[in-house]
């Protein structure tokens, strides 16, 4: 069920709609580009907790 986050990460990069524009700007970035820098991280920290709880249920 936890790989759930996985489809998480494709939805949060992929929907392009949702982040295709300008405003709120960020530090003079707009919406678009500080969007994608963010999913970065964010999706790293999905995978992790992903792979440590999977990893954990193997342990067992």
């Amino acid at each position: 069920m936890i790989r759930i986050l996985l489809f998480l990460i494709f939805v949060l990069a992929l929907a392009v709609p949702f982040f295709n524009r300008a405003a709120p700007a960020l530090f003079g970035f707009p919406f678009f580009y500080w969007y994608q820098i963010l999913v970065v991280p964010v999706g790293s920290l999905l995978i992790y907790v992903v792979y440590r709880v999977e990893d954990h249920g193997e342990a067992e």
